[in-house]
């Protein structure tokens, strides 16, 4: 009889402890691993112009959520920062019907989420057929 009423206060425990960590939020940025990116990562071709590029590039900085700090489209840039650390994503043309997109940090120190650049490019590769339109 003692081993059972040990053991149910052991396993009310258990679960009390379990229900107490779930309810703490938790910081995203935490969950990724931050490590060493390999500079030709960070940067990518893709099928549009650079004008297209750039409204994409936009449209998923802010989609995930990162700060944006400067726009500038006549250069094609955009400077972000994500976790404290600040990165410039630069637009440029290869061809007519290509855009090249680099994503560097500005300390140029390359240990970071390797989450933030994939992130931004599956967000392109996503919505890369869709249609640019005025909004008035």
């Amino acid at each position: 009889m003692e081993r059972i009423v040990i053991l149910f206060i052991f396993v009310l425990i258990m679960f009390t402890g379990l229900n107490a960590k779930a309810e703490n939020p938790v910081d995203l940025t935490s969950l990724i691993t931050v490590q060493d990116v390999k500079p030709q990562d960070c940067i990518k071709v893709f099928n549009t112009d650079n004008v297209h590029l750039l409204y994409l590039t936009i449209a998923s900085v802010n989609a995930n959520k990162f700060k944006i700090d400067e726009i500038q489209s006549r250069m094609g840039y955009v400077l972000f920062t994500v976790a404290n650390k600040q990165f410039l994503a630069s637009i440029s043309n290869v061809n007519t019907r290509q855009g090249m997109l680099k994503i560097t940090p500005v300390d140029n120190n390359y240990y970071f989420q390797p989450g933030i650049v994939s992130n931004i490019y599956k967000y392109i590769e996503l919505n890369l057929n869709t249609q640019l339109e005025n909004i008035k």
